[in-house]
């Protein structure tokens, strides 16, 4: 699918990535380079933790999120991201879990800097294969406008 313009978006649309399997070698592969902390690489520390066994950092679960965000059906045609807002891991991500990312838009706007650019504000629920939520956030992004669409008054 092509990725769509500003234009072609609407308050209420989703758009939806993966399933991503996650492994235990790449949670603990992951941690070793850069969340080096007992509970992310270590199974028997991870089982003394409140966690009750290994879990994914949460940079490896934002890490994810990243990439399904990139694999997004249907497509953005996004210039850049502008920030997140509300981030909240609020389930641990664990070896074997399937995660997909869903993204709803929430509010559309032009850009008052650059007539060609829109705003984009999007809710982005990353859950695993039982729906529990693992990570969610508000983002905002700049999507192309058209290029033979009108400039606006």
């Amino acid at each position: 699918m092509a990725n769509l313009y500003f234009e072609e978006l609407d308050i209420g649309m989703r758009s939806a990535a993966g399933p991503y399997l996650l492994s235990k070698d790449e949670i603990i592969r992951f941690a070793k380079q850069y969340d080096p902390i007992p509970r992310h690489i270590d199974e028997e520390a991870a089982a003394q933790s409140v966690f009750g066994g290994l879990t994914a950092s949460g940079s490896n679960t934002f890490a994810i999120y990243i990439l399904l965000s990139s694999q997004l059906q249907p497509h953005y045609q996004v210039l850049m991201g502008l920030g997140w807002e509300g981030l909240k891991l609020s389930n641990p991500v664990r070896p074997g879990d399937q995660l997909d990312l869903e993204m709803t838009v929430l509010e559309m706007r032009q850009s008052k800097s650059k007539p060609d650019w829109g705003i984009v504000r999007n809710r982005n629920l990353l859950r695993n294969q039982k729906r529990e939520t693992v990570l969610e956030c508000i983002s905002n992004i700049f999507v192309a406008k058209r290029p033979d669409a009108p400039a606006a008054s």
